[in-house]
């Protein structure tokens, strides 16, 4: 009578739900101690091995512990929840979530980003149990890495900053800092002109291309010289505010 009614769906979810349980006690008993601590020992050195080379490629520019550390740390999480998962569709749904993973500190450079998803690329593999791969990968991708920053491979010679100058609002700024702009750098545009403290001043912001052997100090004092000696800040661009053109 309850067969095909209420009762008859209670019972059918709950041998769907045991045999989910069981097919998971049996994914989990498919894992031997030695496979784990082989995996997750694996994940742990590449992932120290991973932090040594950020560490190189880094030295000169400076860099973060915690960075450092997450360097380590990320590939053997990977490779943890990858060998209890088990499965291939579960790697990919992992993937998927990852996607989803929002770094909630500032935006740093995308070298930094890519050091991410090395260690992560590591930590799959790893997890997978294809750790000839991983060891074979990081090799590769790290004596790479450590020739291209020691040969400044893509390095500009050219410095893109980003100009800006506090003028009085009584100022006529058209065309008074050309000539000094023309002197000192190979590339100038004014992006923006906006007013600040309350209207009494007004705020230029250029791009610049300013070559690295040029004195900087002599630069911003033929400027001073022309705003009234009112503030001057130049900058790197990934150290400012972001300029969108249309």
């Amino acid at each position: 009578m309850f067969e095909h009614g209420f009762f008859g769906n209670v019972l059918s979810k709950y041998y769907e739900s045991d045999s989910i349980i069981n097919s998971s006690d049996s994914a989990l008993g498919t894992i031997k101690p030695g496979e784990f601590f082989l995996c997750v020992g694996a994940a742990l050195l590449i992932g120290f091995l991973i932090s040594l080379i950020y560490i190189v490629t880094h030295r000169k520019e400076g860099y973060s512990q915690s960075y450092v550390l997450t360097m380590i740390m990320l590939p053997t999480i990977v490779s943890l929840i990858l060998l209890l998962i088990n499965t291939t569709a579960g790697a990919l749904s992992l993937a998927g979530a990852f996607t989803l993973v929002r770094f909630r500190s500032v935006a740093g450079d995308p070298k930094d980003i890519a050091y991410i998803f090395f260690a992560m690329a590591a930590g799959v593999a790893c997890g997978i149990g294809y750790l000839g791969f991983a060891i074979v990968f990081f090799v590769i991708l790290g004596i790479v890495m450590f020739i291209l920053s020691e040969t400044d491979f893509g390095g500009c010679k050219k410095r893109h900053m980003t100009l800006k100058i506090a003028i009085p609002e009584n100022l006529d700024y058209q065309g008074v800092f050309e000539p000094v702009l023309a002197r000192y750098t190979t590339f100038h545009k004014l992006r923006r002109v906006k007013t600040t403290n309350f209207g009494t001043l007004f705020e230029l912001i250029y791009s610049v291309d300013v070559l690295d052997n040029i004195d900087q100090k002599k630069f911003v004092d033929e400027l001073r010289a022309l705003n009234g000696n009112m503030t001057i800040n130049l900058v790197f661009f990934k150290y400012d505010d972001k300029i969108y053109e249309n």
